[in-house]
């Protein structure tokens, strides 16, 4: 059997794919807010790469007007809007062949209905990009996890150890599906993802990003009245404590920032550490805040050589999520993984 492995957010991509937001029941009274904050994000990243934005039928035409020129827009059926999560995670074999794995969708533990359409998505879109489709019966969203593309995943087991994703999997199952999937040999698990992620049920993508071989980045929130304050230092400690595939310490560089929102119906967190790293660029979901300028020096000291483009993101943190959150790489074919 051909070895696939997932490579690094941080390889050359050939575009980068979103989906359109529609969903009424979802955004409520934020959802031509929160169209526009998606279209800014499209437009960011197609500064450095090509962007697919995929928009449900009949929808094509507003997801055109609102992104603008240079951006793409097909039509598929589908019923969220969160490509981290519903579309195919890539893998490349050593000679640089292009694959996608698509993994089962069940819309976070079955919080959101129908989501039918969002676990087909994964195989249209493979179909659409001409890739093979490798198929996988577990359930498991992108931004459960972050990969250096030398062998290590990082994970939390607050959300893949939760039962309203695969009840029948122990631990050790789940790692092994991570492992023959996505080409990784060790999986590093934290404890905690964010409290407050009630939705993902604590994604990894809020709190821990590698930034590069042996590199990541973690959210330690300075304010001693945060919900997360002895948390994320329970996940550092893991982290100091553990090696990466290759044997490495990891270097640690912490974001003590954290950033709060008004809106109508409460304050919602921005995550800094939601961002997506483009081909040649970084761009970060801010929220108008003082902190913004400091976790975004912190951010582009983890990513040296590449512009960080920072982007308002409240009402995607409304919904749930961020910048990494409504994104999904597609690496560029030809390259070895």
């Amino acid at each position: 059997m051909t070895a696939f492995r997932m490579p690094a957010e941080w390889s050359a991509h050939e575009a980068c794919l979103m989906a359109w937001p529609v969903r009424e029941d979802l955004w409520g009274s934020v959802l031509d807010d929160v169209k526009d904050e998606y279209a800014h994000v499209a437009r960011a990243i197609a500064a450095f790469e090509p962007v697919t934005v995929v928009a449900p039928p009949g929808h094509g035409e507003e997801a055109r007007a609102r992104c603008g020129d240079g951006i793409t827009v097909i039509e598929l059926p589908q019923d969220d809007s969160w490509f981290r999560d519903s579309a195919p995670l890539f893998v490349l074999d050593g000679d640089g062949n292009r694959a996608g794995v698509d993994f089962r969708f069940n819309a976070w533990g079955g919080k959101h209905h129908p989501y039918d359409s969002d676990d087909r998505i994964s195989a249209l879109l493979l179909e659409h990009f001409g890739a093979d489709r490798i198929a996988s019966g577990m359930v498991l969203e992108g931004g459960a996890i972050t990969v250096d593309g030398e062998g290590t995943l990082i994970t939390t087991e607050q959300c893949l150890l939760h039962p309203n994703r695969n009840p029948g999997l122990t631990r050790d199952r789940i790692e092994d599906e991570l492992k023959a999937r996505l080409g990784v040999e060790k999986v590093i698990w934290l404890p905690y993802g964010g409290l407050l992620d009630t939705e993902t049920d604590g994604h990894v993508d809020g709190v821990c990003a590698f930034a590069a071989p042996g590199t990541v980045v973690v959210s330690l929130p300075d304010d001693p009245d945060h919900p997360d304050h002895a948390r994320m230092r329970a996940n550092r400690a893991v982290l100091e404590a553990t090696r990466d595939a290759r044997g490495r310490r990891l270097e640690i560089i912490e974001v003590p920032q954290t950033a709060f929102a008004d809106m109508p119906d409460g304050e919602v967190e921005v995550s800094y550490l939601n961002y997506y790293v483009a081909n040649g660029g970084v761009v970060v979901p801010v929220a108008g805040v003082p902190q913004d300028e400091a976790a975004l020096a912190v951010i582009a000291s983890a990513h040296p050589g590449r512009e960080v483009v920072p982007v308002r993101a409240v009402a995607i943190a409304h919904g749930g999520g961020g910048v990494h959150c409504i994104t999904q790489q597609v690496p560029a074919a030809g390259t070895s993984a």
